[in-house]
Protein backbone atom coordinates (compact mmCIF):
# COMPACT_ATOMS: atom_id res chain seq x y z
CA UNK A 1 0.00 0.00 0.00
CA UNK A 2 1.61 3.31 -1.01
CA UNK A 3 1.86 6.29 1.31
CA UNK A 4 -0.71 8.36 -0.59
CA UNK A 5 -3.39 5.68 -0.31
CA UNK A 6 -2.55 5.15 3.35
CA UNK A 7 -2.86 8.89 3.99
CA UNK A 8 -6.28 9.06 2.31
CA UNK A 9 -7.56 6.09 4.33
CA UNK A 10 -6.16 7.60 7.53
CA UNK A 11 -7.84 10.92 6.79
CA UNK A 12 -11.15 9.16 6.17
CA UNK A 13 -10.86 7.23 9.42
CA UNK A 14 -10.00 10.42 11.28
CA UNK A 15 -13.20 12.02 9.95
CA UNK A 16 -15.28 9.00 10.90
CA UNK A 17 -13.70 8.57 14.33
CA UNK A 18 -12.22 11.97 15.19
CA UNK A 19 -12.28 11.53 18.95
CA UNK A 20 -10.41 9.11 21.18
CA UNK A 21 -11.66 8.97 24.73
CA UNK A 22 -9.10 9.34 27.49
CA UNK A 23 -9.46 9.42 31.23
CA UNK A 24 -6.82 12.07 31.93
CA UNK A 25 -5.07 14.98 30.28
CA UNK A 26 -5.80 18.70 29.90
CA UNK A 27 -8.56 19.67 27.51
CA UNK A 28 -8.93 22.83 25.46
CA UNK A 29 -11.59 24.00 23.01
CA UNK A 30 -10.38 25.64 19.78
CA UNK A 31 -12.28 26.76 16.69
CA UNK A 32 -12.45 23.23 15.24
CA UNK A 33 -13.26 21.21 18.37
CA UNK A 34 -12.06 19.96 21.74
CA UNK A 35 -8.56 18.54 22.27
CA UNK A 36 -7.20 16.39 25.04
CA UNK A 37 -3.45 16.54 25.58
CA UNK A 38 -0.98 15.30 28.14
CA UNK A 39 0.53 16.58 31.37
CA UNK A 40 3.99 15.52 32.51
CA UNK A 41 6.82 17.02 34.54
CA UNK A 42 5.01 20.34 35.11
CA UNK A 43 4.29 20.82 31.39
CA UNK A 44 1.03 20.45 29.48
CA UNK A 45 1.17 19.61 25.79
CA UNK A 46 -1.09 19.04 22.82
CA UNK A 47 0.26 17.46 19.63
CA UNK A 48 -1.05 16.62 16.19
CA UNK A 49 -3.53 19.51 16.05
CA UNK A 50 -4.82 20.08 12.49
CA UNK A 51 -4.36 23.73 11.54
CA UNK A 52 -5.44 23.14 7.92
CA UNK A 53 -7.10 20.44 5.85
CA UNK A 54 -5.04 17.49 4.64
CA UNK A 55 -3.34 18.68 1.39
CA UNK A 56 -4.07 15.44 -0.48
CA UNK A 57 -5.95 14.51 -3.64
CA UNK A 58 -7.41 17.66 -5.25
CA UNK A 59 -5.79 19.79 -2.49
CA UNK A 60 -2.27 18.81 -3.57
CA UNK A 61 -0.74 22.07 -4.85
CA UNK A 62 -3.44 24.24 -3.35
CA UNK A 63 -3.17 26.91 -0.68
CA UNK A 64 -3.95 25.45 2.76
CA UNK A 65 -7.71 25.07 3.28
CA UNK A 66 -9.63 25.27 6.60
CA UNK A 67 -9.31 22.25 8.88
CA UNK A 68 -12.41 20.07 9.29
CA UNK A 69 -14.30 20.42 12.57
CA UNK A 70 -14.83 17.34 14.73
CA UNK A 71 -17.23 16.30 17.46
CA UNK A 72 -16.33 14.84 20.82
CA UNK A 73 -12.80 15.05 22.23
CA UNK A 74 -9.85 14.55 19.89
CA UNK A 75 -6.73 12.81 21.16
CA UNK A 76 -3.78 15.24 20.98
CA UNK A 77 -1.14 13.18 22.74
CA UNK A 78 1.06 12.18 19.78
CA UNK A 79 2.81 13.89 16.91
CA UNK A 80 1.14 13.51 13.53
CA UNK A 81 3.20 12.70 10.45
CA UNK A 82 5.91 15.06 9.28
CA UNK A 83 5.43 16.25 5.71
CA UNK A 84 6.26 13.92 2.84
CA UNK A 85 9.97 13.69 2.02
CA UNK A 86 12.88 11.32 1.72
CA UNK A 87 14.56 11.61 5.15
CA UNK A 88 18.11 12.93 5.06
CA UNK A 89 20.43 10.22 6.48
CA UNK A 90 22.83 12.54 8.32
CA UNK A 91 20.26 15.09 9.45
CA UNK A 92 21.25 16.80 12.71
CA UNK A 93 17.62 16.39 13.84
CA UNK A 94 16.22 13.06 12.57
CA UNK A 95 12.45 12.89 12.15
CA UNK A 96 10.40 11.21 14.84
CA UNK A 97 7.58 10.09 12.51
CA UNK A 98 7.08 8.42 9.15
CA UNK A 99 6.51 11.23 6.61
CA UNK A 100 3.15 11.48 4.84
CA UNK A 101 1.34 13.94 2.61
CA UNK A 102 -1.34 14.51 5.26
CA UNK A 103 0.86 16.60 7.55
CA UNK A 104 -0.47 20.04 8.38
CA UNK A 105 -0.50 19.75 12.16
CA UNK A 106 0.69 21.92 15.07
CA UNK A 107 1.97 21.18 18.57
CA UNK A 108 1.71 23.28 21.75
CA UNK A 109 3.56 23.18 25.09
CA UNK A 110 2.85 25.36 28.14
CA UNK A 111 3.84 25.42 31.81
CA UNK A 112 1.24 23.50 33.82
CA UNK A 113 -1.02 25.68 35.92
CA UNK A 114 0.17 28.92 34.33
CA UNK A 115 -2.10 31.92 34.86
CA UNK A 116 -2.54 34.94 32.63
CA UNK A 117 -1.49 35.35 29.01
CA UNK A 118 1.76 33.59 28.13
CA UNK A 119 4.19 34.94 25.53
CA UNK A 120 4.38 32.61 22.53
CA UNK A 121 7.38 31.23 20.63
CA UNK A 122 6.61 29.66 17.22
CA UNK A 123 9.31 27.42 15.72
CA UNK A 124 10.00 26.92 11.97
CA UNK A 125 12.40 24.07 11.15
CA UNK A 126 15.07 24.04 8.48
CA UNK A 127 16.00 21.42 5.91
CA UNK A 128 16.66 23.26 2.67
CA UNK A 129 12.92 23.39 1.94
CA UNK A 130 13.13 19.70 1.01
CA UNK A 131 13.55 18.08 4.43
CA UNK A 132 12.63 18.73 8.05
CA UNK A 133 9.70 18.41 10.41
CA UNK A 134 8.37 19.34 13.83
CA UNK A 135 8.80 15.91 15.43
CA UNK A 136 12.58 15.64 16.12
CA UNK A 137 13.11 15.27 19.88
CA UNK A 138 15.55 18.21 19.94
CA UNK A 139 12.70 20.45 18.73
CA UNK A 140 10.44 19.57 21.67
CA UNK A 141 9.14 22.60 23.55
CA UNK A 142 8.79 21.25 27.09
CA UNK A 143 11.99 22.75 28.48
CA UNK A 144 11.21 26.16 27.01
CA UNK A 145 7.71 25.99 28.51
CA UNK A 146 9.35 25.56 31.92
CA UNK A 147 10.85 29.01 31.40
CA UNK A 148 7.39 30.57 31.41
CA UNK A 149 6.50 30.74 27.73
CA UNK A 150 4.25 28.87 25.34
CA UNK A 151 6.04 26.93 22.59
CA UNK A 152 4.38 26.12 19.25
CA UNK A 153 5.75 24.04 16.38
CA UNK A 154 4.11 22.97 13.13
CA UNK A 155 4.75 21.23 9.83
CA UNK A 156 4.89 22.87 6.43
CA UNK A 157 5.11 21.18 3.03
CA UNK A 158 8.58 20.66 1.57
CA UNK A 159 10.09 19.53 -1.71
CA UNK A 160 7.77 19.41 -4.72
CA UNK A 161 4.78 19.44 -2.40
CA UNK A 162 5.91 22.78 -0.97
CA UNK A 163 7.03 24.53 -4.17
CA UNK A 164 5.48 23.64 -7.51
CA UNK A 165 3.95 25.39 -10.49
CA UNK A 166 2.41 24.45 -13.82
CA UNK A 167 0.60 26.60 -16.41
CA UNK A 168 -2.64 24.70 -15.69
CA UNK A 169 -2.42 25.63 -12.00
CA UNK A 170 -1.82 29.26 -12.94
CA UNK A 171 -4.76 29.24 -15.37
CA UNK A 172 -7.16 27.78 -12.80
CA UNK A 173 -5.88 30.19 -10.13
CA UNK A 174 -8.01 28.49 -7.47
CA UNK A 175 -6.59 30.53 -4.57
CA UNK A 176 -6.73 34.10 -5.75
CA UNK A 177 -3.18 34.52 -7.00
CA UNK A 178 -1.52 32.44 -4.30
CA UNK A 179 0.50 30.10 -6.49
CA UNK A 180 3.56 27.90 -6.15
CA UNK A 181 4.84 28.73 -2.66
CA UNK A 182 2.68 26.24 -0.78
CA UNK A 183 5.16 25.64 2.04
CA UNK A 184 5.35 29.35 2.87
CA UNK A 185 1.54 29.50 2.62
CA UNK A 186 1.43 26.73 5.24
CA UNK A 187 3.62 28.85 7.52
CA UNK A 188 1.23 31.78 7.15
CA UNK A 189 -1.75 29.48 7.81
CA UNK A 190 -0.09 28.18 10.98
CA UNK A 191 0.46 31.73 12.23
CA UNK A 192 -3.17 32.56 11.42
CA UNK A 193 -4.18 29.50 13.46
CA UNK A 194 -2.05 30.78 16.34
CA UNK A 195 -3.73 34.18 16.10
CA UNK A 196 -7.20 32.58 16.27
CA UNK A 197 -6.59 29.86 18.83
CA UNK A 198 -3.58 30.41 21.07
CA UNK A 199 -5.61 32.33 23.66
CA UNK A 200 -7.64 29.15 24.27
CA UNK A 201 -4.41 27.48 25.49
CA UNK A 202 -3.49 30.49 27.63
CA UNK A 203 -1.19 32.18 25.12
CA UNK A 204 -1.11 35.85 24.15
CA UNK A 205 -1.90 36.34 20.43
CA UNK A 206 -0.51 39.86 20.72
CA UNK A 207 2.91 38.63 21.92
CA UNK A 208 4.21 36.12 19.35
CA UNK A 209 7.85 35.51 18.40
CA UNK A 210 8.71 33.48 15.29
CA UNK A 211 12.07 31.69 15.29
CA UNK A 212 13.58 29.62 12.50
CA UNK A 213 16.88 28.02 11.56
CA UNK A 214 18.41 27.67 8.08
CA UNK A 215 15.41 27.37 5.71
CA UNK A 216 13.37 28.32 8.77
CA UNK A 217 15.52 31.42 9.29
CA UNK A 218 15.15 32.33 5.63
CA UNK A 219 11.40 31.89 6.16
CA UNK A 220 11.43 34.38 9.05
CA UNK A 221 12.82 37.03 6.69
CA UNK A 222 10.14 36.05 4.16
CA UNK A 223 7.37 36.38 6.75
CA UNK A 224 8.65 39.70 8.12
CA UNK A 225 8.27 41.11 4.59
CA UNK A 226 5.17 39.20 3.41
CA UNK A 227 1.90 41.14 3.17
CA UNK A 228 0.13 37.85 3.96
CA UNK A 229 1.79 37.65 7.41
CA UNK A 230 1.07 41.24 8.44
CA UNK A 231 0.13 41.60 12.12
CA UNK A 232 0.55 37.87 12.83
CA UNK A 233 3.70 38.15 14.99
CA UNK A 234 5.77 40.70 16.86
CA UNK A 235 9.39 39.47 17.02
CA UNK A 236 11.75 37.40 14.90
CA UNK A 237 14.74 35.13 15.50
CA UNK A 238 16.85 34.30 12.43
CA UNK A 239 19.28 31.43 13.02
CA UNK A 240 21.63 30.78 10.08
CA UNK A 241 19.11 32.46 7.78
CA UNK A 242 21.56 34.22 5.49
CA UNK A 243 21.69 37.69 4.03
CA UNK A 244 18.00 38.32 3.24
CA UNK A 245 18.57 37.69 -0.48
CA UNK A 246 17.23 34.15 -0.69
CA UNK A 247 14.14 34.70 -2.86
CA UNK A 248 15.38 36.66 -5.85
CA UNK A 249 16.01 33.87 -8.37
CA UNK A 250 13.25 31.98 -10.13
CA UNK A 251 10.03 33.58 -11.36
CA UNK A 252 6.64 31.87 -11.53
CA UNK A 253 7.32 31.19 -15.21
CA UNK A 254 10.66 29.57 -14.33
CA UNK A 255 8.98 27.35 -11.75
CA UNK A 256 6.28 26.43 -14.26
CA UNK A 257 9.04 25.23 -16.61
CA UNK A 258 10.60 23.23 -13.77
CA UNK A 259 7.19 21.71 -13.06
CA UNK A 260 6.97 20.79 -16.74
CA UNK A 261 10.39 19.13 -16.53
CA UNK A 262 9.15 17.04 -13.63
CA UNK A 263 5.99 16.07 -15.51
CA UNK A 264 8.04 14.90 -18.50
CA UNK A 265 10.29 12.89 -16.16
CA UNK A 266 7.13 10.94 -15.24
CA UNK A 267 6.03 10.47 -18.84
CA UNK A 268 3.39 13.21 -18.64
CA UNK A 269 3.11 15.90 -21.31
CA UNK A 270 2.80 19.13 -19.28
CA UNK A 271 0.77 20.71 -22.10
CA UNK A 272 -1.80 17.90 -22.16
CA UNK A 273 -5.30 18.82 -20.88
CA UNK A 274 -5.13 16.09 -18.24
CA UNK A 275 -1.55 16.83 -17.09
CA UNK A 276 -2.56 18.24 -13.70
CA UNK A 277 -4.99 15.40 -13.06
CA UNK A 278 -2.30 12.83 -13.84
CA UNK A 279 0.28 14.61 -11.68
CA UNK A 280 -2.14 14.65 -8.75
CA UNK A 281 -2.72 10.94 -9.29
CA UNK A 282 0.98 10.19 -8.73
CA UNK A 283 1.78 8.60 -5.39
CA UNK A 284 3.53 10.69 -2.76
CA UNK A 285 6.62 8.56 -3.29
CA UNK A 286 6.58 9.31 -7.03
CA UNK A 287 6.32 13.04 -6.42
CA UNK A 288 9.16 12.92 -3.90
CA UNK A 289 11.24 10.90 -6.40
CA UNK A 290 14.20 10.62 -4.04
CA UNK A 291 14.55 14.38 -3.49
CA UNK A 292 16.39 15.32 -0.29
CA UNK A 293 19.24 17.53 0.87
CA UNK A 294 21.57 14.79 -0.33
CA UNK A 295 20.63 15.54 -3.93
CA UNK A 296 19.03 18.98 -4.20
CA UNK A 297 21.09 19.84 -7.26
CA UNK A 298 19.33 17.20 -9.35
CA UNK A 299 20.80 14.61 -11.65
CA UNK A 300 23.92 15.52 -13.61
CA UNK A 301 23.06 16.77 -17.09
CA UNK A 302 19.29 16.63 -16.49
CA UNK A 303 17.04 19.71 -16.44
CA UNK A 304 15.96 20.82 -12.96
CA UNK A 305 12.81 19.22 -11.59
CA UNK A 306 12.53 21.01 -8.25
CA UNK A 307 12.65 24.59 -7.03
CA UNK A 308 12.82 26.35 -3.71
CA UNK A 309 10.48 29.20 -2.80
CA UNK A 310 10.45 32.09 -5.25
CA UNK A 311 9.25 35.68 -5.45
CA UNK A 312 5.58 35.66 -6.42
CA UNK A 313 4.78 39.20 -5.27
CA UNK A 314 1.86 38.13 -3.09
CA UNK A 315 3.00 35.54 -0.54
CA UNK A 316 6.77 35.84 -1.04
CA UNK A 317 8.20 39.21 -2.03
CA UNK A 318 11.75 40.26 -2.87
CA UNK A 319 12.97 40.37 0.73
CA UNK A 320 15.98 42.63 0.20
CA UNK A 321 13.97 45.07 -1.91
CA UNK A 322 11.25 45.15 0.75
CA UNK A 323 13.83 45.93 3.44
CA UNK A 324 15.49 48.58 1.27
CA UNK A 325 12.11 50.25 0.60
CA UNK A 326 10.89 49.98 4.20
CA UNK A 327 8.02 47.65 3.26
CA UNK A 328 8.30 45.25 6.18
CA UNK A 329 7.03 44.70 9.69
CA UNK A 330 9.40 46.47 12.08
CA UNK A 331 10.07 44.26 15.08
CA UNK A 332 12.89 43.32 17.46
CA UNK A 333 15.11 40.59 15.99
CA UNK A 334 17.89 38.24 17.02
CA UNK A 335 20.16 37.25 14.11
CA UNK A 336 23.21 34.99 14.02
CA UNK A 337 24.94 31.83 12.85
CA UNK A 338 27.31 29.10 14.03
CA UNK A 339 31.08 29.52 13.92
CA UNK A 340 31.65 26.82 11.28
CA UNK A 341 28.43 27.46 9.40
CA UNK A 342 27.85 26.67 5.73
CA UNK A 343 30.03 28.82 3.50
CA UNK A 344 32.60 29.73 6.14
CA UNK A 345 33.25 33.21 7.51
CA UNK A 346 32.55 35.01 4.23
CA UNK A 347 29.58 32.84 3.30
CA UNK A 348 25.83 33.23 3.16
CA UNK A 349 25.26 32.30 6.81
CA UNK A 350 27.97 34.13 8.80
CA UNK A 351 28.84 37.16 6.67
CA UNK A 352 25.30 37.16 5.30
CA UNK A 353 23.73 37.22 8.73
CA UNK A 354 26.05 40.05 9.76
CA UNK A 355 25.04 41.98 6.64
CA UNK A 356 21.33 41.45 7.41
CA UNK A 357 21.87 42.62 10.99
CA UNK A 358 23.58 45.81 9.82
CA UNK A 359 20.93 46.48 7.17
CA UNK A 360 18.09 46.29 9.68
CA UNK A 361 19.98 48.09 12.45
CA UNK A 362 20.65 50.97 10.04
CA UNK A 363 16.86 51.34 9.76
CA UNK A 364 16.42 51.59 13.51
CA UNK A 365 15.25 48.01 14.01
CA UNK A 366 16.36 46.60 17.39
CA UNK A 367 18.76 43.78 16.46
CA UNK A 368 20.87 41.55 18.69
CA UNK A 369 23.64 39.71 16.84
CA UNK A 370 25.10 36.42 18.00
CA UNK A 371 27.55 33.68 17.06
CA UNK A 372 27.41 30.13 18.37
CA UNK A 373 30.97 28.79 18.77
CA UNK A 374 30.40 26.16 21.42
CA UNK A 375 30.92 22.47 20.62
CA UNK A 376 29.58 19.74 22.90
CA UNK A 377 32.43 18.20 24.83
CA UNK A 378 31.59 14.73 23.51
CA UNK A 379 31.98 15.85 19.87
CA UNK A 380 35.73 16.40 20.16
CA UNK A 381 36.21 18.47 17.02
CA UNK A 382 36.64 22.23 16.57
CA UNK A 383 34.04 24.51 15.06
CA UNK A 384 30.29 24.65 15.69
CA UNK A 385 28.65 23.17 12.63
CA UNK A 386 25.39 24.25 11.00
CA UNK A 387 22.29 23.68 13.19
CA UNK A 388 24.23 22.66 16.28
CA UNK A 389 22.94 25.71 18.17
CA UNK A 390 19.30 24.55 18.18
CA UNK A 391 19.45 22.16 21.19
CA UNK A 392 21.14 24.90 23.22
CA UNK A 393 18.62 27.60 22.41
CA UNK A 394 15.81 25.18 23.39
CA UNK A 395 17.64 23.87 26.49
CA UNK A 396 17.52 20.37 24.98
CA UNK A 397 21.20 19.46 25.25
CA UNK A 398 20.49 16.33 27.30
CA UNK A 399 17.95 15.20 24.70
CA UNK A 400 20.57 15.67 21.97
CA UNK A 401 23.66 14.23 23.68
CA UNK A 402 22.12 11.84 26.21
CA UNK A 403 24.50 10.30 28.73
CA UNK A 404 27.45 12.15 27.15
CA UNK A 405 25.99 15.54 28.11
CA UNK A 406 28.32 17.43 30.45
CA UNK A 407 27.66 20.12 33.03
CA UNK A 408 29.27 22.67 30.72
CA UNK A 409 26.99 21.61 27.86
CA UNK A 410 23.96 22.14 30.08
CA UNK A 411 25.24 25.46 31.43
CA UNK A 412 25.67 26.75 27.88
CA UNK A 413 22.14 25.61 27.03
CA UNK A 414 20.77 27.25 30.17
CA UNK A 415 22.41 30.58 29.26
CA UNK A 416 21.27 30.56 25.63
CA UNK A 417 17.72 29.42 26.34
CA UNK A 418 17.40 32.07 29.06
CA UNK A 419 18.38 34.79 26.59
CA UNK A 420 15.83 33.43 24.09
CA UNK A 421 13.01 33.10 26.64
CA UNK A 422 13.66 36.63 27.89
CA UNK A 423 13.54 37.93 24.32
CA UNK A 424 10.24 36.11 23.74
CA UNK A 425 8.77 37.69 26.87
CA UNK A 426 9.93 41.26 26.41
CA UNK A 427 11.49 41.80 22.97
CA UNK A 428 14.95 42.18 24.53
CA UNK A 429 17.23 39.27 25.53
CA UNK A 430 18.56 41.14 28.56
CA UNK A 431 17.20 40.85 32.07
CA UNK A 432 17.63 37.16 32.79
CA UNK A 433 20.77 37.48 34.92
CA UNK A 434 23.12 36.96 31.95
CA UNK A 435 25.94 39.26 30.71
CA UNK A 436 24.53 42.46 29.21
CA UNK A 437 24.03 42.08 25.46
CA UNK A 438 23.80 45.44 23.64
CA UNK A 439 21.89 46.03 20.44
CA UNK A 440 23.88 45.54 17.26
CA UNK A 441 24.85 48.53 15.13
CA UNK A 442 27.12 48.77 12.13
CA UNK A 443 29.37 51.06 14.17
CA UNK A 444 29.71 48.96 17.32
CA UNK A 445 29.67 45.56 15.50
CA UNK A 446 28.99 43.96 18.90
CA UNK A 447 27.75 40.39 19.18
CA UNK A 448 27.23 37.80 21.88
CA UNK A 449 29.53 34.88 21.16
CA UNK A 450 28.48 31.67 22.91
CA UNK A 451 32.11 30.73 23.00
CA UNK A 452 33.98 27.45 22.72
CA UNK A 453 34.85 27.56 26.43
CA UNK A 454 31.19 27.72 27.45
CA UNK A 455 31.25 31.41 28.35
CA UNK A 456 29.13 34.17 26.84
CA UNK A 457 31.53 36.73 25.42
CA UNK A 458 29.95 40.06 24.51
CA UNK A 459 32.39 42.11 22.42
CA UNK A 460 33.11 43.62 19.04
CA UNK A 461 33.07 40.86 16.43
CA UNK A 462 36.70 39.62 16.24
CA UNK A 463 36.03 38.39 12.70
CA UNK A 464 34.64 41.71 11.50
CA UNK A 465 37.60 42.94 9.46
CA UNK A 466 38.27 39.49 8.04
CA UNK A 467 34.65 39.13 6.98
CA UNK A 468 34.71 42.54 5.29
CA UNK A 469 37.90 41.67 3.41
CA UNK A 470 36.45 38.32 2.36
CA UNK A 471 33.24 40.01 1.23
CA UNK A 472 35.27 42.35 -0.96
CA UNK A 473 37.08 39.33 -2.38
CA UNK A 474 33.72 37.67 -3.03
CA UNK A 475 32.47 40.74 -4.89
CA UNK A 476 35.62 40.78 -7.02
CA UNK A 477 35.18 37.08 -7.82
CA UNK A 478 31.60 37.67 -8.95
CA UNK A 479 32.70 40.58 -11.10
CA UNK A 480 35.47 38.54 -12.75
CA UNK A 481 33.12 36.66 -15.01
CA UNK A 482 35.05 33.42 -14.37
CA UNK A 483 34.27 30.23 -12.58
CA UNK A 484 35.70 30.60 -9.06
CA UNK A 485 35.96 28.55 -5.90
CA UNK A 486 34.21 31.38 -4.05
CA UNK A 487 31.15 31.84 -6.21
CA UNK A 488 30.53 28.85 -8.49
CA UNK A 489 28.47 25.92 -7.16
CA UNK A 490 30.19 22.56 -7.37
CA UNK A 491 27.43 21.25 -9.63
CA UNK A 492 28.26 23.79 -12.34
CA UNK A 493 31.92 22.82 -12.20
CA UNK A 494 31.08 19.13 -12.44
CA UNK A 495 28.80 19.69 -15.43
CA UNK A 496 31.45 21.59 -17.41
CA UNK A 497 34.00 19.21 -18.94
CA UNK A 498 36.95 21.59 -18.69
CA UNK A 499 36.11 22.74 -15.17
CA UNK A 500 35.73 19.14 -14.06
CA UNK A 501 39.18 18.41 -15.47
CA UNK A 502 40.56 21.17 -13.22
CA UNK A 503 39.03 19.46 -10.20
CA UNK A 504 40.39 16.09 -11.30
CA UNK A 505 43.85 17.66 -11.44
CA UNK A 506 43.75 19.28 -8.00
CA UNK A 507 41.25 17.36 -5.84
CA UNK A 508 40.80 13.86 -7.33
CA UNK A 509 39.90 12.36 -3.97
CA UNK A 510 36.94 14.73 -3.66
CA UNK A 511 35.55 13.60 -7.02
CA UNK A 512 35.56 9.99 -5.83
CA UNK A 513 33.42 10.75 -2.78
CA UNK A 514 30.09 8.87 -2.79
CA UNK A 515 28.50 11.99 -1.20
CA UNK A 516 29.61 14.36 -3.95
CA UNK A 517 26.03 15.03 -5.09
CA UNK A 518 25.33 16.55 -1.69
CA UNK A 519 27.84 19.28 -2.54
CA UNK A 520 26.40 20.31 -5.91
CA UNK A 521 24.72 23.40 -4.51
CA UNK A 522 27.67 24.80 -2.52
CA UNK A 523 31.03 26.25 -3.47
CA UNK A 524 34.47 24.73 -2.99
CA UNK A 525 35.29 27.54 -0.60
CA UNK A 526 32.24 26.61 1.48
CA UNK A 527 33.55 23.05 1.70
CA UNK A 528 36.84 24.21 3.19
CA UNK A 529 35.51 24.15 6.76
CA UNK A 530 34.35 20.55 6.27
CA UNK A 531 37.34 19.23 4.26
CA UNK A 532 40.26 21.46 5.30
CA UNK A 533 42.90 18.92 4.30
CA UNK A 534 41.67 18.81 0.70
CA UNK A 535 40.63 22.43 0.23
CA UNK A 536 43.61 24.32 1.63
CA UNK A 537 44.15 27.98 0.75
CA UNK A 538 46.94 26.91 -1.58
CA UNK A 539 44.74 24.35 -3.33
CA UNK A 540 41.87 26.80 -3.77
CA UNK A 541 44.21 29.43 -5.21
CA UNK A 542 45.59 26.89 -7.71
CA UNK A 543 42.10 25.83 -8.72
CA UNK A 544 41.11 29.48 -9.24
CA UNK A 545 44.13 30.09 -11.50
CA UNK A 546 43.15 27.17 -13.72
CA UNK A 547 39.42 27.96 -13.66
CA UNK A 548 40.20 31.47 -14.96
CA UNK A 549 41.18 29.85 -18.28
CA UNK A 550 37.91 27.90 -18.62
CA UNK A 551 35.15 29.50 -20.75
CA UNK A 552 31.94 29.88 -18.77
CA UNK A 553 29.06 27.83 -20.16
CA UNK A 554 26.06 29.90 -21.18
Amino acid sequence: MNIRRTAIIAAALASAFPAVAQEAGPTVKIDTGVLRGQSADQVESWKGIPFAAAPIGPLRWRAPQPATKWTGVRDASQYSSDCMQKPFPSDAAPLGTTPAEDCLYANVWKPAGAKGKLPVLVWIYGGGFVNGGASPPTYAGANMAKKGIMFVSFNYRVGRFGTFALPQLTAVNADGGRLGNYGIMDQVAALQWVKRNIAAFGGDPANVTVAGESAGGISVHALVTSPEAKDLFNRGVVMSGGDARAFTGNTLQDVEKIGGNFARSKGIDPAAPDALKRLRALSAEEVTDGLSMAGMGGRAGAPPTNSGPFVDGKVVVDVRKAYDENRFARMPMMIGATSADIGGKSGFMIAGGREASALLADKGVPVWGYRFSYVAESVKQPGAQHATDIPYFFDNTRIKYGAETTARDEATGEAMSTYLATFVKAGDPNGGGQPQWPRYTRANDTIADFAANGKTVVARDPWGKEIEQASQKMAAAKASGHYTTLTTPVGQLLDNTQARAVLEKHVPTFLKSPQIDMARGVTLYALQSYLPDQFTDVALAAIDRDLATVPVSK
